[in-house]
């Protein structure tokens, strides 16, 4: 399935990409089996995108890792938001 992954941050910065269409396998079904999916790609890739790391929204909503996801969605990967 394909699906659209939008980078803001650190993840963008340190993974040096903002946007990539890509063909992920159908046996995957969370974002947290995504992100350790991605993180095959290197060690920069492991280590930003653990759970500590960064955030996700799906189809511009914020959600938990353990959401699922489909064909066509639009993912952001992004910094934890913090407040002060």
């Amino acid at each position: 399935m394909k699906i659209t992954l939008l980078y803001f941050g650190r993840p963008a910065e340190k993974l040096g990409i903002h946007q990539e269409s890509v063909e992920v396998p159908d046996t995957l079904q969370t974002l947290h089996e995504l992100a350790a999916w991605l993180g095959q790609r290197g060690e920069a890739w492991a280590h930003e995108l653990t759970e500590s790391r960064v955030q996700f929204a799906r189809n511009q909503t914020l959600v938990a890792r353990n959401t699922p996801f489909a064909a066509a969605d639009e993912i952001a990967v992004f910094s934890p938001i913090s407040g002060g």
